[in-house]
């Protein structure tokens, strides 16, 4: 339970936080309202998770057969946390400009995943940070990836429905900071238990 709540809260400030998907969907949200942004909105709840998934299961094949890659992709993969929450708390306040003559696609926001930072960051460091190689590295993987799911709805819905009013309010550089700082935290806090669990298996 620990390990779930550690994803969910992983899963939720990542998402939340400032980033192409975010801004994109606040844009399009601004300029052409709700109904006409569905699509886009859609493309990114669904087209990351299953992204998650796929890279899960590609780097699920080597862990059954190589256990030791597993350790040390964790290890990365919480370096990349932790670099990615030094980047979000450090981020300078992000200026908004929709350049867009038309809303995004449904599948244009799905494959955009493929070539978003962000989204490689957050689906290898979560899939190498919390899977353990000793149970079911599959159903890990879905548990990850049906975790971004529920997540994502209200999280990239927050920035699609008061994009308005977010656009107005996060380009307060304090306010911004102070959100950054705030997501931040629970992303360092969100690695303590797999560094526990990393710590447990070697002086056991």
């Amino acid at each position: 339970m620990e390990l779930i709540l550690a994803i969910f809260i992983f899963a939720a400030s990542t998402t939340i936080t400032p980033g192409p998907n975010n801004i994109m969907i606040m844009a399009s949200g601004v300029n052409f309202g709700i109904a006409k942004s569905l699509p886009h909105y859609l493309g990114i709840c669904i087209g990351f998770p299953a992204m998650v998934a796929l890279v899960g299961f590609g780097l699920g094949f080597v862990f059954e057969r190589y256990p030791a890659v597993h350790v040390l992709i964790t290890l990365v993969g919480i370096a990349y946390l932790l670099y990615l929450a030094w980047r979000i708390a450090n981020a300078a306040p992000t200026t908004l400009e929709a350049n867009e003559a038309r809303p995004i696609s449904f599948w244009q926001a799905a494959i955009f995943q493929w070539v978003n930072p962000k989204a490689w960051i957050m689906a290898t460091g979560a899939v190498a940070t919390y899977t353990l190689a000793a149970t079911d590295i599959y159903t890990q993987v879905l548990v990850i990836a049906l975790v971004f799911f529920l997540v994502a709805f209200p999280c990239v819905g927050f920035w699609l429905f008061f994009g308005v009013w977010l656009k107005r309010y996060m380009n307060d550089a304090t306010h911004q900071r102070t959100f950054n700082i705030c997501m931040a935290i629970l992303l360092v806090i969100s690695i303590f238990p797999i560094i526990y669990d990393l710590l447990k298996g070697h002086f056991s």
